[in-house]
């Protein structure tokens, strides 16, 4: 218990950019580790009735909002935030940054969400600094279930930045009692283990739905680890880092648990054989992304090619299945 135990320290005023599941959680664990938190939605009256019931009941219905938390949705009530989470789709971070607004807020943006832009293959740090070039930015990522998270359960995740600096002080002010992060110096690597693993957590919640047993899982996500490494070290990222809890620990959390949103989509796909996207499911558009990344770096990587084949209407979940176990025999390594 004492690992999780607050070291002194003062108070800050953070702001949270993403009012879904995953950026409440946050915005109410720092809010209740005394931090002053106001928590930005697109929908004003979203964001209103969230002021006046102090629930998210779109997202975190059974939890309460903490006292010093403001939700709002003017992106200006963020201009005296000392930091900024940003938990957006991938897929939304480009458009939002492009917004007036956002330009004239100052503090270090902390990207929390796991994704790569569809259409171009870039990294949300990459979007950043190409429409706010002068912008400081950091990264979140790790296993952590929204829900628990919130409920004040202990989470460990990693925190990274190009600006080692930036990163070792961002990592003090936003650690708490129950939200312990880990500091790293290669934000590549834990973007890209976060992103990469919601397409083998489709692919692992394929397999259980399938009714394929815990064996076949176990294998598809050895071997997805593997392709996970394989990318992100030719795209210039540390291996050691797909080892930690940005990727290794990530991988294993999203692939086993129902309560991960990606492996759910995956189960009723591989259960019906068919799917519906009317919700966000990150692992959908990073499957693409992937699949063209790989071709870029010239990657081998099946079991990302079969989910994005499947994704694609190119291949049902049968035929996919069969391809998979019946690749050739090799060595391991």
């Amino acid at each position: 218990v004492g690992v999780w135990q607050k070291r002194g320290k003062g108070m800050s005023s953070i702001g949270v950019i993403g009012a879904g599941a995953f950026g409440t959680a946050l915005a109410c664990a720092l809010a209740n580790a005394g931090h002053s938190i106001t928590l930005w939605g697109r929908n004003a009256d979203q964001m209103a009735a969230m002021a006046a019931t102090r629930t998210n009941t779109s997202y975190l219905a059974d939890v309460k909002l903490p006292d010093t938390l403001t939700p709002t949705a003017r992106l200006e009530d963020l201009s005296n935030s000392e930091s900024i989470l940003v938990v957006v789709p991938a897929q939304q971070l480009r458009g939002l940054l492009a917004n007036p607004a956002f330009s004239k807020l100052k503090a270090p943006l902390v990207l929390c969400a796991k994704g790569i832009e569809l259409k171009t293959g870039a990294l949300q740090s990459d979007i950043v600094h190409e429409v706010l070039p002068s912008h400081s930015v950091a990264t979140i990522s790790g296993p952590g279930f929204a829900n628990e998270i919130a409920a004040g359960k202990p989470t460990a995740l990693t925190i990274a930045s190009d600006d080692a600096a930036l990163g070792k002080a961002l990592q003090q002010s936003l650690s708490t009692p129950t939200l312990r992060l880990y500091l790293s110096n290669d934000m590549k690597g834990v973007q890209l283990g976060g992103a990469l693993k919601n397409v083998f957590a489709i692919a692992c919640g394929l397999v259980e739905g399938a009714g394929l047993g815990r064996s076949a899982q176990a294998a598809l996500m050895t071997r997805s680890f593997a392709e996970m490494k394989r990318l992100a070290v030719a795209m210039g990222a540390q291996e050691s880092t797909l080892s930690g809890l940005s990727g290794f620990g990530d991988l294993v959390l999203s692939c086993s648990s129902p309560m991960s949103r990606n492996f759910s989509f995956g189960y009723t796909l591989g259960e019906q054989g068919s799917f519906s996207t009317g919700k966000t499911y990150e692992g959908v558009a990073t499957a693409q992304a992937c699949l063209a990344l790989a071709e870029k770096y010239d990657v081998d990587m099946p079991i990302a090619q079969a989910i994005a084949e499947i994704l694609q209407g190119d291949m049902d979940v049968g035929q996919a299945l069969k391809i998979l176990m019946s690749r050739p025999l090799r060595s391991e390594d």
